[in-house]
């Protein structure tokens, strides 16, 4: 598949991820059974509920989401103001979303479409493995959040 094709795929569905949030789509707090209400971090874009407890994958997933991804993307995945959108919304549920797009932003990076943080440059130092544990640590957050 071409590269380019790709990669405008890939902005074409965080642009419509841009539009969901713009429309009142942002995920608020839900506390349930097995999970934990994130408290209201400074420049988070959404309320986001934290699962109770992570796979072991998912926790690795979360170090490395917060060592490499939190920068822009806000703790929990929330968004950050100014910075990144949230991962923790519908549009990017994995019917819409797949893994493989997760992996195909680390490695490409993505190009500004309706969203206003400027381009998502590719992420140098992670592996697919890596990638793969942080999405699953997405995935589990956003299960969360009744996002399936």
């Amino acid at each position: 598949m071409n590269k380019t094709l790709v990669v405008g795929a890939v902005a074409a569905m965080i642009a419509a991820g841009a539009y969901y949030v713009t429309q009142g789509g942002g995920v608020t707090s839900t506390s349930g059974a097995n999970s934990t209400t994130a408290p209201a971090q400074a420049g988070a874009m959404v309320a986001v509920t934290r699962p109770e407890q992570l796979s072991q994958q998912a926790q690795m997933g979360k170090r490395a989401f917060e060592a490499v991804c939190a920068e822009c993307h806000g703790q929990n995945a929330a968004g950050k103001t100014g910075k990144g959108p949230p991962l923790i919304l519908k549009i990017y549920e994995p019917s819409h979303h797949s893994d493989m797009s997760f992996q195909l932003a680390v490695q490409n990076g993505v190009r500004a479409h309706h969203w206003d943080f400027g381009n998502m440059p590719s992420q140098d130092g992670l592996t697919k493995a890596d990638v793969t544990a942080i999405t699953a640590y997405v995935r589990e957050v956003q299960q969360a959040n009744g996002i399936n």
